[in-house]
């Protein structure tokens, strides 16, 4: 008989250790929680687990058979829901667990995966965050949670708030929701900051100068103030530590969701295309900052 998390003490499962994932669950740690991780790439979960002194699982069925609460921090929703279910991370969690996709997954395969989670005594609630790299290693992370049983949302929001401020959101989905298209508001941000940028410096203004003057009027946004000085204009594209493939997805998402919901959205669906040709353009370890230099080729 499968024991319940209420005989056995709370101790929370993070798989997916990459640039996010990995300072997101030294967090947990040094808030002292009780903590077992996993990844594809062994060597990097036992040397996480090793500096802040947690236990490794060889793999995700092991992962659910300890753990009473998974946090899953993964490239995709498809990753998601392989490790969840076909890596039998849910067939070994106990009745009453909670599954956490972190991960900036699609919000209605999102409500389809919570309902099959459902119907084998687990609940799926879904928190992805905002902040980058940066703020996951301060966990001063955004984390968007979305879920529909008050009594789990209150379980897990001590959890989360390890890792950065815990916005509730609504229904499960609603979080993978805003992500997307907060993401989606960020990418236009940085394409028009960049395009500025473009057709500022062939008239001969000064780049620089421009993003001084951005920041200081309504043009002002997180890509002026964050991206273009210290990975744009220096050229340090890689630096930033956000993938452009997963700002592709992530703009991709929300076009769906709009389209899903019928609505017609001709800002939204040409961004997604900028971001998928440009993405296809330069390929795979490509950072988002480098949609720069994607449309720079256009001159």
């Amino acid at each position: 008989m499968m024991s319940t998390p209420e005989s056995r003490s709370e101790t929370i499962g993070f798989v997916g250790l990459g640039m996010m994932g990995a300072p997101m669950a030294r967090a947990l740690g040094a808030a002292g929680h009780d903590l077992v991780v996993h990844d594809v790439r062994t060597d990097i979960a036992e040397t996480l687990a090793t500096q802040i002194g947690c236990k490794v699982a060889p793999d995700p069925r092991v992962l659910g058979e300890i753990a009473s609460i998974v946090i899953t921090m993964l490239p995709n929703g498809k990753i998601v829901r392989s490790a969840v279910l076909d890596g039998g991370i849910a067939e070994a969690l106990p009745d009453g667990a909670v599954v956490i996709d972190m991960s900036s997954s699609e919000p209605l395969a999102t409500r389809e995966l919570g309902e099959m989670l459902a119907a084998r005594g687990v609940t799926l609630v879904d928190a992805p965050v905002s902040g980058g790299v940066r703020k996951a290693v301060s966990a001063e992370l955004a984390i968007m949670l979305g879920g529909d049983d008050d009594g789990v949302l209150d379980r897990v929001s001590p959890v989360l708030g390890a890792m950065g401020r815990v916005f509730r959101t609504g229904r499960l989905g609603s979080g993978h929701a805003l992500k997307a298209l907060n993401n989606y508001v960020s990418a236009a941000g940085l394409a028009a900051a960049c395009e500025a940028l473009i057709v500022g410096e062939a008239f001969g203004l000064d780049p620089e100068r421009m993003v001084d003057v951005l920041n200081q009027s309504t043009g002002r946004n997180n890509s002026t103030e964050n991206k273009l000085k210290p990975f744009v204009l220096s050229e340090k594209f890689r630096e930033a530590g956000f993938a452009m493939d997963l700002m592709a997805k992530d703009v991709g998402t929300a076009a769906d969701l709009a389209d899903a919901l019928d609505l017609p959205m001709p800002g939204l669906h040409d961004a997604s295309d900028l971001w998928k040709r440009a993405s296809e353009a330069l390929g795979q370890g490509a950072d988002h900052t480098e949609i720069y230099r994607f449309l720079d080729r256009m001159r």
